[in-house]
């Protein structure tokens, strides 16, 4: 998570009798041919070229594409690991890239982690060395290189000589699925399509490499995922000269694109992050959690908010809404037209959401105990009593429905009662399935993480927004260093990004607590394995009715771990499945675009896989199935509960002040 560089860290390997025979047979009778290391080589070898020479990205005459297939104009690259240690202090790979990446600014704005992408390089040349199936592989990918670059220069001297018609206004209108060569010249110049051509064929290649069977999977997944992250800071679609769109703005603009950019990047260096949107377009209270409501609670870890009727009737049991600790609640409350808390409102709830506040150094030793004693149960102690009702009906999102699982545990051992029905929004019970987020859950990266926690009391929100970042580089990363740095732009205006930039810091003890519990250990599934508050957490005792929510696309929370609930917790379970991801799923007000799937035959189904099969498929929001499954469960209709009352006064409007600490 946090920012690393590498330096020329030595393979230790000797060479044995299977890799001697694999390497000459990789050479074989074509001994022009690349080798494996050649071919991550090749990566840098083009960076440099573009570097050194910013015409040859558009010059038709670029040596690269008129070597033959068997002798490719690849650097020369050492042919066994002991060759590469020995040659590591003078032309390696990895020096290559890390003294690339040190001599460039994005390196102070941009959360890559090169040590990580230098292992796995390392990892994919060692390998590859003497492998014939790897020889192979790379013979398929010269060929298919080359007959892409003949491909793409004889259909340009066909068009030249008249021999094709220019493509259709309905061609030309055609926007490729990826965004980053959506430029009319990614198509239609010879230049930028070969060498769009030659990145795409590489990437494909080298990621083919992380496909390794006699890897441990969490190995297996880290190599892959810093794979990926090398693919996509590769792409020729993040360089000034090898940028259509850049260098057009940049000629249409007389240079002023460039400076424009310059002085995003300084603002960016000085700030120490990268800018993803206007930070001075947005304001909670002002555009954004405009929803009418007092803040009738306030601790030292929350402010509860219970938020003003619409309706002259509403039913008896209040709804609590539990946001995650590591994000500010007015996700639920962006504007007026995704708002899930005003849309709520409009149904007749009586709504209560819990504001975190956000850390500082002083709160160092509060414990994941303290989060439930002063969040939930504090929450729904109140919501009670301003509202006359016995119980309370809760919804948990995102890691907020972890915090509520440990709190309906506890309570199902001491038999109390006080929550009625649950909810889960891409909540996490099983943590054997979390996707790409486990990358960052090992040994040393939580090692640095308490490191850091200790120093500071908290953990910085920038450092869990950077892992989020990095599982969506491309659009989250990448886009906006095109944006902001190559087109000089503005960052772009979006609700949905600002929200995600104004995180909140997490307190030491909580936040080392739920790490080791959840991601390393695993334990809120096992049974009497954790203990809080004096109970064993035991979630076969949640007996609630359950309505659990996960999302095709969630990169953090894997729809097929949302829905383990279904068979974790005791009661019944209505498990729902919506498109998109962990947050454009679960904003998606009605009149929207999206889907969601739902199983109404009863039977209960042993995988994720065997619920699919039998599931239903409805187009539009799923918010009013839950509307419908919650007022079930909410009792009758009657005159709306004051504002508070006498025990807990209105002390501030809503959005309430935690919500605005920076």
């Amino acid at each position: 998570m946090a920012n690393q560089n590498t330096g020329g860290g030595r393979a230790q390997s000797g060479r044995s009798e299977e890799a001697q025979e694999g390497s000459a047979h990789s050479r074989g009778t074509g001994a022009g041919r690349p080798s494996p290391d050649q071919m991550l080589g090749m990566w840098t070898s083009w960076m440099e070229q573009l570097s050194a020479s910013p015409p040859a990205a558009q010059n038709p005459a670029w040596p690269q594409w008129q070597n033959a297939p068997d002798s490719l104009g690849l650097p020369t690259f050492p042919g066994s690991a002991d060759q590469l240690s020995k040659s590591l202090a003078d032309e390696p790979l990895l020096r290559s890239i890390d003294q690339i990446w040190n001599a460039n600014p994005l390196r102070e704005v941009v959360p890559v982690d090169w040590a990580e992408i230098a292992w796995a390089l390392r990892t994919v040349w060692l390998r590859s060395v003497g492998k014939p199936r790897a020889a192979l592989s790379l013979l398929d990918f010269n060929q298919a290189l080359w007959r892409s670059t003949v491909n793409v220069w004889q259909e340009a001297g066909q068009t030249w000589l008249g021999m094709l018609g220019l493509a259709k206004d309905g061609d030309q209108a055609t926007v490729p699925a990826d965004k980053r060569f959506a430029a009319p010249e990614w198509r239609t110049n010879p230049a930028f399509l070969a060498l769009k051509e030659l990145y795409l064929l590489a990437s494909d290649w080298l990621l083919e490499q992380g496909d390794v069977a006699d890897l441990e999977e969490a190995e297996r997944q880290r190599l892959n995922f810093h794979l990926r992250q090398f693919v996509d800071a590769m792409s020729p679609a993040l360089m000034l000269m090898s940028n259509p769109v850049a260098l057009r703005k940049a000629i249409e603009t007389g240079g002023a694109s460039l400076a424009d950019g310059a002085r995003n990047l300084l603002t960016d260096i000085t700030a120490g992050r990268l800018s993803m949107v206007d930070a001075k377009a947005f304001a909670p209270g002002r555009n954004l959690a405009l929803t009418p409501g007092k803040v009738v609670h306030r601790n030292r870890l929350m402010e509860l908010i219970q938020y003003s009727p619409t309706t002259e009737q509403v039913h008896r049991t209040p709804l609590l809404i539990l946001p995650p600790w590591i994000n500010k609640y007015y996700i639920l409350d962006m504007r007026p037209k995704n708002s899930m808390i005003r849309y709520l409102v409009e149904q007749g709830f009586t709504v209560f959401v819990v504001s975190w506040k956000n850390p500082d150094a002083s709160m160092d030793g509060i414990g994941i105990e303290d989060y439930i004693d002063l969040g939930p149960l504090a929450a729904s102690d109140i919501a009670r009593e301003i509202t006359g009702s016995a119980s309370v009906n809760v919804m948990g999102y995102c890691i907020g429905g972890v915090l509520l699982t440990l709190t309906l545990a506890i309570l199902a051992a001491k038999g109390d009662t006080r929550f009625n029905s649950a909810s889960f929004m891409v909540s996490p019970q099983d943590f054997s399935r979390i996707g790409d987020t486990a990358v960052f859950m090992g040994e040393p990266t939580l090692d640095l993480v308490e490191q850091q926690m200790m120093e500071r009391g908290y953990l910085d929100s920038r450092e869990m927004s950077n892992m989020f970042s990095l599982l969506r580089s491309n659009d989250l990363i990448w886009a906006n260093v095109v944006n902001n740095y190559l087109l000089g732009n503005r960052p772009a205006a979006f609700d949905l990004l600002y929200w995600n930039s104004d995180g909140t810091r997490m307190t030491r003890a909580a936040h080392s607590w739920y790490l080791r519990n959840t991601y390393v250990e695993n334990n809120l599934i096992k049974p009497g394995e954790i203990r809080l508050k004096g109970e064993a957490v035991d979630l076969s005792r949640i007996g609630q009715d359950v309505y659990a929510v996960g999302c095709e696309k969630d990169h953090i929370v894997p729809w097929d771990s949302a829905w383990r609930v279904t068979q974790l917790f005791g009661g019944s379970v209505r498990y729902v499945l919506a498109s998109s991801g962990h947050v454009a799923g679960i904003i998606n007000p009605p009149g929207g675009k999206g889907a969601y799937r739902t199983r109404e035959d009863g039977i209960a189904a042993s995988s994720p896989e065997e619920w699919l099969q039998g599931a239903k498929r409805h187009g539009g929001s799923w918010w009013p199935d839950w509307v419908s499954w919650l007022s079930a469960r909410s009792g009758r209709k009657g005159k709306p509960p004051p504002l508070g009352n006498a025990q807990y006064p209105p002390r501030a409007d809503a959005p309430g002040t935690y919500v605005l600490e920076t």
